[in-house]
């Protein structure tokens, strides 16, 4: 039987639960599950209004994806306005809310399902904040800032659980559901407020963190839509991978087409320079003459700029001649096997002449000079 066909889209992404859902069944099982069951209507009443689509729901959660982030936000604030409304008659220790994180990014649908990165972000977000409020990704926040009404909140970056890398959170402002506070004035809530400690550590960062933190932002948006793309350059527009992602967005290249970037330099340690540039040459290497150009930039004496430069001059460009380095390890042996990884396969004198001149002594300059003999070397 063939597998159900698996579709990628771009989408905006809504993830609710309840909080403190299971201290509402310990305390009253039938009654939690009839002011659940009005909750849901009047959520799965809101989504269909703002055009929206409930993908999963189980236990107190709700998850549902838009095509528009204005829409999927209009939506959230609706959904907390009413639920706080339906509480109003409701004592304190039983009032019902949902705590809702909203993401944009790629999403995988399979049967009406949906999945990925999108997704799990969406949902770490809900857990940031406290139950009637909205969390919102970097993404999202970009979307609307410059939109009347819409204050936010900068939460800062936040560690969260199974996402490798930081995310920057932002709670949205509803000052209906705020008691009756009022919203924070533009300037007070672009400044970020007392972080809990996972933020704390990364506000005092070294040289060596900030390169870690800039190298984990391009690996969750290089595979990414264009808004992603530009997400960086707002948050690193002076960054080390700051050329390549001009020169991706100039290019008009789809995401498919952008290179895998190996996870080699995922954890630096002091020689972050070195991790940094092994990461944009792996993020270049099997790609177009511009972003090569754009590491020769960067890295006009860098290690594999001879390597560069011999593709560059050359008429065309294999698509198999890269493996990745081993991770975890920018050393020189790792910087010596990247480099030889990139030419071993290759049957130009220019790039077998390239590692040479980088690596006269290195572990596989004997093999090279033997290649270099060989009539199928042109």
């Amino acid at each position: 039987m063939e597998a159900p066909p698996l579709e990628r889209r771009l989408a905006a992404i809504l993830a609710a639960d309840v909080e403190g859902y299971s201290r509402l069944m310990h305390g009253d099982e039938e009654a939690t599950l009839a002011t659940l069951s009005a909750h849901r209507a009047i959520v799965d009443e809101l989504i269909a209004k703002h055009k929206g689509r409930i993908a999963n729901t189980a236990g107190d959660s709700v998850l549902a994806e838009f095509a528009s982030v204005l829409g999927v936000v209009r939506c959230a604030v609706e959904i907390q306005e009413k639920l706080a409304q339906t509480n109003e008659g409701e004592p304190e220790e039983r009032r019902m809310r949902f705590r809702i994180g909203i993401n944009v990014g790629d999403i995988m649908v399979k049967e009406g399902d949906i999945f990925g990165d999108g997704v799990n972000v969406a949902a770490r977000l809900e857990g940031l904040v406290k139950g009637g409020e909205i969390c919102v990704s970097r993404g999202v926040h970009d979307h609307l800032r410059h939109r009347p009404g819409m204050i936010f909140e900068d939460l800062g970056e936040q560690l969260v659980k199974n996402i490798a890398h930081p995310i920057r959170a932002f709670r949205l402002h509803i000052a209906d559901i705020e008691a009756g506070k009022d919203p924070p004035s533009a300037e007070a809530a672009s400044e970020p407020p007392e972080m809990p400690a996972a933020s704390a550590e990364i506000s005092e960062l070294s040289a060596d963190t900030e390169a870690t933190l800039e190298l984990a932002f391009w690996e969750s948006v290089k595979d990414g839509s264009f808004a992603e793309i530009e997400s960086y350059l707002d948050r690193f527009p002076e960054g080390t991978f700051a050329a390549l992602a001009k020169t991706r967005l100039d290019a008009a290249l789809s995401p498919e087409s952008i290179p895998d970037t190996a996870t080699a330099a995922s954890e630096l340690s002091a020689d972050s320079e070195a991790a940094l540039e092994l990461a944009f040459w792996e993020s270049v290497k099997d790609g177009t003459p511009a972003e090569l150009e754009t590491y020769l930039e960067k890295y006009p004496e860098g290690t594999f700029a001879s390597l560069a430069r011999a593709r560059l001059e050359s008429a065309a460009l294999s698509p198999e001649e890269s493996s990745d380095p081993q991770a975890g390890n920018t050393g020189p042996d790792a910087l010596d096997l990247a480099f030889w990884d990139s030419v071993k396969d290759s049957n130009r004198r220019q790039e077998l002449e390239a590692y040479l001149e980088q690596h006269p002594n290195g572990h596989f300059a004997a093999l090279a000079r033997a290649r270099l003999s060989s009539p199928d070397v042109t």
